[in-house]
């Protein structure tokens, strides 16, 4: 089950004057970037609907192991970080408990990325 973060991001072309020299410089018109994605938590009555492991933070843990252990894929990493609200992993220490949601599906949904 392989998705991208990026499978359903919208693009915009930016021309900002800021970088008129270096777009020039390149024999660009505008640079194609992807938007800044909003990401919304769910309700309690959402959370209460999904699946999910609690996982006791051990010395030696990191979200990148936890998203291959899980997801199959290392990059999903940011998937447990942010269903956390620990966007680092030194906001957790050992022995706390973080939540990994089971279904990547439906939580890429809920973010609609």
């Amino acid at each position: 089950m392989a998705f991208s973060r990026y499978q359903r991001r919208t693009t915009a072309k930016n021309s900002d004057e800021l970088y008129t020299a270096s777009l020039k410089k390149r024999g660009l018109k505008f640079i194609e970037q992807y938007k800044t994605a909003r990401l919304s938590f769910p309700t309690d009555q959402q959370i209460a609907k999904m699946n999910f492991d609690r996982h006791l933070w051990n010395i030696g843990d990191r979200f990148y192991k936890l998203a291959h252990e899980y997801y199959a894929d290392a990059g999903y990493w940011w998937v447990i970080a942010w269903f956390n609200k620990k966007p680092a992993e030194h906001l957790i220490s050992a022995g706390d408990i973080i939540f990994i949601p089971l279904d990547l599906e439906e939580i890429l949904d809920f973010l609609d990325v």
